[in-house]
């Protein structure tokens, strides 16, 4: 009687075990670039200083210096239905 290999029980070849540990290197990368430019925006943001940064701008001017920095973009629906962060 002879067995057919499924995917499942296919040995995992060298070729395979390399992508894999490439996906996962390359995961972590696009993590840490994310957290790195997550963390220069915050920095970077003028809200950040303000002593009273949960107040309304006085005027229009104050409004524009505060908006002067990278916005966080909302995810489209489909990502995150897919739990992808906000950049």
């Amino acid at each position: 009687m002879t067995r057919r290999m499924t995917a499942l029980a296919r040995p995992t070849t060298g070729l395979t075990r390399i992508a894999r540990i490439g996906r996962r290197v390359a995961d972590v990368l696009a993590e840490c670039d994310y957290a790195q430019r997550r963390i220069f925006t915050l920095m970077t943001t003028p809200d950040s200083y303000l002593t009273n940064g949960d107040r309304a701008p006085d005027s229009y001017s104050e409004f524009l210096f505060r908006t002067s920095s990278s916005l966080l973009h909302e995810p489209t629906a489909a990502a995150r239905a897919n739990r992808r962060p906000a950049a």
